[in-house]
């Protein structure tokens, strides 16, 4: 039930950081980012870019390089019972105002859920020079976004990376 998080994703002059709250068993035990099959982070982020879809870790990590986006998860550890973000309990934060002092070209937050952006304002203040964006998570679990849908609201994101 003790989980651990991953190091973040930092491509070289990152200017987003997307922000999860912490990996699913399925991520754990692949140790990749997002590898539940039904998760749609790396579909949602292969469209966006209309990118083929990367179909092993490496093109999905090398597609996030190209496009400048860097990726972590709000949660260091935590106490959870399987894989639902309403069972996180106990949580550590990853020390993210660190990371964003390491990389200034990084403008904007996203969070991929409503967990992260909870959990991120619970142990974080925002800065004026941040702009932060709520997203809707990728996750399987968020049924009552489809695919299109989901797909509509990233879109936003592409507009930060000029």
């Amino acid at each position: 039930m003790f989980k651990t998080s991953f190091a973040p994703i930092l491509p070289e002059n990152s200017k987003i950081l997307i922000l999860g709250s912490l990996p699913g068993d399925r991520s754990l035990a692949e140790q990749q980012y997002y590898a539940h099959p039904q998760n749609r982070f790396w579909k949602t982020i292969a469209n966006l870019f209309n990118e083929p879809f990367p179909l092993t870790y490496p093109e999905r990590i090398e597609l996030l390089h190209r496009k400048h986006i860097a990726l972590w998860d709000v949660c260091r550890t935590a106490i959870r019972k399987g894989s639902m973000d309403t069972d996180i309990n106990q949580e550590e934060p990853n020390p993210i105002h660190r990371l964003l002092e390491q990389q200034p070209d990084i403008k904007t937050i996203c969070f991929n859920g409503q967990k992260a952006k909870t959990l991120y304002d619970k142990y974080f203040d925002r800065q004026a020079h941040i702009l932060y964006l709520s997203l809707p998570s990728t996750s399987p679990a968020n049924a009552s976004f489809n695919q299109q849908r989901l797909q509509e609201k990233w879109q936003d994101i592409r507009t930060f990376l000029n």
